[in-house]
């Protein structure tokens, strides 16, 4: 925690309804910490704690890099969600997170769902990730496919000088629900797309609807496009795949796309532009948080914002040339300045506020 700097690591435990778990907080310098409650079976409880830590600090930069005045947290609840779910468990979640009293608001994530943010809903006002019917801003996978869409014409800007990208090739690794939309952007915007996944019910409909190529998912990375985007798995950039890219771009929605850093570096030499995964695919988070601000959600600023990830990309493409450091590092630093350029004016306020008193 002191190395990294994390704030708290809360551990919560209830006998009578099963759940055990833990909440981590970051970094609470732009505003409370935020960040998902994900359900998932893990080895031992430390690697439990290891996934919290990993994950709250990659929401302070996200956050961070996205303009969005929240801080970075998780919660993790060790259990399985096929068959560990019940009404009792996620209640005493909530009142778990009460106690808290607004250092942080969780919203829905791996092995949780809508209806599972809901009932944590009924025992505490700090969830972000709710229903239209509920105040929440409801689906967010369009908006972050429009991030990543977002994403793809500022590195297509830079690669080729415009941003227009009519019969650019890209290739889509992974047609969920975010990757959906984003063969719907791109298709809309004259693109030429190529689409991979497991699933060939959903590949012949986006084929049928778009008029899209399908190739394996084995050979989707390797093809001679323009961009290669990465919507499924995460460390698809590793030892084996960063020696059959041929594409100049990548960039794409999935979390974790570089197998380790040092693939990141791999990318810059290779004159591979990538947007990282955590500035591309932070639409969702722009949306799905817009509710916090004052007065509550307003759908037209939150697709403004979330359109903003154009500019802050190409913000981070120009201080990856300007520091001479891959746009990976690139977006820490972007993330970092920004937060220490607002803790200096908090700061500023808390001094002007105790000389008054």
């Amino acid at each position: 925690m002191q190395k990294y700097d994390y704030e708290n690591l809360y551990f919560f435990n209830d006998n009578q309804t099963g759940i055990k778990g833990v909440i981590c907080i970051h970094d609470t310098t732009l505003g409370p910490a935020t960040g998902g409650c994900r359900m998932w079976t893990y080895a031992t409880e430390w690697d439990a704690i290891e996934d919290a830590l990993r994950l709250g600090k990659g929401m302070t930069y996200k956050y961070a890099a996205a303009g969005v005045d929240l801080g970075g947290g998780k919660a993790v609840i060790i259990a399985d969600p096929k068959k560990d779910k019940s009404e009792a468990l996620f209640r005493s979640f909530g009142r778990f997170l009460n106690r808290l009293n607004g250092l942080y608001i969780t919203g829905q994530d791996v092995g949780t769902t809508l209806r599972d943010m809901e009932t944590i809903r009924s025992e505490t006002p700090y969830v972000v990730t709710l229903p239209r019917e509920l105040g929440g801003a409801g689906p967010i996978s369009p908006s972050t496919a429009l991030g990543v869409f977002q994403s793809i014409k500022a590195c297509v800007k830079e690669k080729y000088g415009t941003d227009q990208l009519k019969d650019i090739r890209v290739a889509v690794q992974g047609v969920g629900s975010v990757g959906y939309y984003l063969v719907k952007y791109l298709t809309e915007a004259g693109a030429n797309v190529t689409i991979a996944d497991i699933d060939t019910k959903r590949t012949k409909e986006l084929t049928e609807e778009f008029g899209v190529r399908v190739e394996s998912t084995e050979t989707i990375h390797s093809l001679d496009v323009e961009v290669f985007s990465p919507c499924a798995l995460g460390k698809i950039i590793n030892d084996q795949t960063i020696s059959e890219l041929k594409c100049k771009v990548v960039a794409g929605s999935a979390n974790n796309q570089l197998a380790d850093e040092k693939h990141g570096d791999f990318l810059s030499e290779l004159g591979i532009l990538y947007a990282p995964d955590y500035i591309a695919n932070a639409g969702g988070t722009i949306y799905d948080t817009d509710r916090l601000k004052p007065g509550g959600f307003n759908e037209v600023r939150a697709i403004n914002h979330v359109e903003r990830i154009y500019e802050t990309m190409t913000d981070i493409i120009k201080i990856s040339k300007e520091e001479t450091i891959p746009t990976y590092k690139a977006a820490d630093l972007y993330a970092e300045r920004r937060i220490e350029s607002v803790g200096r004016a908090k700061h500023l306020q808390k001094d002007i506020i105790n000389n008054m008193q």
